[in-house]
C-alpha cells in the first residue's frame, strides 16, 4: 500500500477571504493556521507546503475575551542591551492592528523555514478593502463562539436504572423476578410466486 506525497509545485493554490469583525484573536488564528499549512487537505504532506493564500480583512475589529486588552503583553527586542520592549496589547493594537493576528497566527505555525514561508500566505488588512480580487478568493465564513466538548454533539438521553431486588438473609429475593419477553415473532405470510 502507497501513501500519497504531495510534490512541489503539483497542487493548486486556492485564495480564501475572511472577515473578521468581532472574531476572538485565538480562536480565528486557530482556524487560519491549518489552511495555511494544508491540514484541511486530505494531501497534506509535513515537508511540503500544501497550504492555501488566505486574506482576513477588517483585522482592526477583532476582539479578546476577558480582560486580555490590559493584561496581555508582547514583547520584543531591539537587539541593543536593554532593548527588550514589554507592550500592552491595547497599545501594539494602537500603533499595528494587524500585528496582533499576525503574532497569533505565527505561534501557531512551524517553527523553521517551512512554516515562515507558511506564513508569507497571510494576507492580513485593515478595513475591508485588499488588492487581491484578481485571484477571485472564496469567501470563507470563521466559526464563532465557544468551542463545544467533542462528546457534546450528541448526548444520547440517560435511561432509568431497574430498581435492585431485596436479597432475603436466606439468599432468595423477597420479590420475583419476572422472566424477560420473548420478542414477537410474525407468522410468515407466503408468497405470490410460490
Amino acid at each position: 500500500m502507497n501513501c500519497y506525497q504531495a510534490k512541489t509545485g503539483e497542487l493548486a493554490k486556492h485564495w480564501y477571504v475572511i472577515d473578521a469583525t468581532d472574531q476572538v484573536v485565538g480562536r480565528l488564528a486557530a482556524q487560519i493556521a491549518p489552511i495555511l499549512m494544508g491540514k484541511h487537505r486530505p494531501t497534506y504532506t509535513p515537508h511540503i507546503d500544501t497550504g492555501d493564500y488566505v486574506i482576513v480583512t477588517n483585522v482592526d475589529k477583532v476582539v479578546f475575551t476577558g480582560n486580555k486588552w490590559q493584561q496581555k503583553f508582547y514583547q520584543r527586542y531591539t537587539g541593543h542591551p536593554g532593548g527588550q520592549i514589554d507592550e500592552q496589547a491595547w497599545k501594539l493594537f494602537q500603533r499595528r492592528p494587524e500585528r496582533i493576528l499576525q503574532l497569533a497566527v505565527q505561534r501557531m505555525m512551524p517553527k523553521n523555514k517551512i512554516g515562515r514561508h507558511m506564513l508569507g500566505k497571510l494576507k492580513l488588512y485593515v478595513g475591508t478593502q485588499h488588492p487581491h480580487q484578481a485571484q477571485s478568493p472564496i469567501p470563507l465564513e470563521p466559526l464563532s463562539g465557544r468551542p463545544v466538548p467533542a462528546g457534546a454533539i450528541y448526548v444520547p438521553e440517560p435511561k432509568p436504572k431497574a430498581p435492585r431486588a431485596a436479597v432475603a438473609p436466606g439468599g432468595q429475593s423477597e420479590t420475583p423476578v419476572e422472566p424477560a419477553a420473548e420478542p414477537e415473532t410474525t407468522p410468515e405470510t407466503p408468497s405470490a410466486a410460490e
